[in-house]
């Protein structure tokens, strides 16, 4: 099946827990820093860290994976080929956040997921999804949990605003894939 439209209409958004333990995410995170983020700061469309091409070829393909596995319309089907478009990694630090007029727009089917890679879950740090402008998918901070979510040119997603009072950073890795 190649219509990711009909693939996906039953479940437009899901999350697996602890689809990564904390000593992988551990790693991953090291590996991020090493790589050295990006300072991401207009306050009309966010104030954030970011690494543009976090070079985790492995552990995107296992994402795809997972989440073709996930998406089988049957039990006894074989799992969509996905393609990674693209990832990057998004580091939300105390008083950061991702505005939607900010988010990766696009006109076909695509899924997105985003993987909670956090050391400890953040109180109100959560990411938003949204169709015509109203709240459908709302994904909590979990470290280890990845969602997988479909976007079309109509869903808009946002990182909620990390609060000043938090110590802990958020950090997610977001990958983008197509059919």
């Amino acid at each position: 099946m190649t219509d990711l439209g009909a693939l996906f209409a039953a479940r437009a958004a899901l999350v697996v827990p602890a689809a990564i333990g904390p000593a992988a995410a551990a790693e991953v995170r090291a590996r991020l820093e090493r790589r050295g983020y990006t300072r991401y700061a207009l306050v009309d469309r966010g104030s954030y860290d970011v690494v543009a091409e976090p070079d985790e070829p492995a552990l995107c393909a296992a994402l795809a994976a997972l989440a073709a596995d996930r998406l089988r319309p049957t039990p006894t089907a074989a799992p969509p080929p996905l393609a990674v478009i693209d990832a990057r990694a998004v580091r939300l630090g105390p008083g950061d956040f991702v505005l939607a007029h900010h988010d990766r727009v696009h006109d076909d089917h695509q899924l997105e997921l985003v993987l909670d890679l956090s050391a400890a879950p953040v109180a109100g740090a959560e990411v938003h999804y949204r169709r015509g402008g109203q709240l459908y998918h709302r994904v909590a901070a979990a470290p280890g949990a990845l969602s997988i979510v479909e976007r079309d040119g109509g869903v808009t997603c946002h990182h909620t605003y990390v609060s000043r009072r938090q110590a802990d950073a958020v950090v997610r890795l977001v990958l983008r894939l197509r059919a």
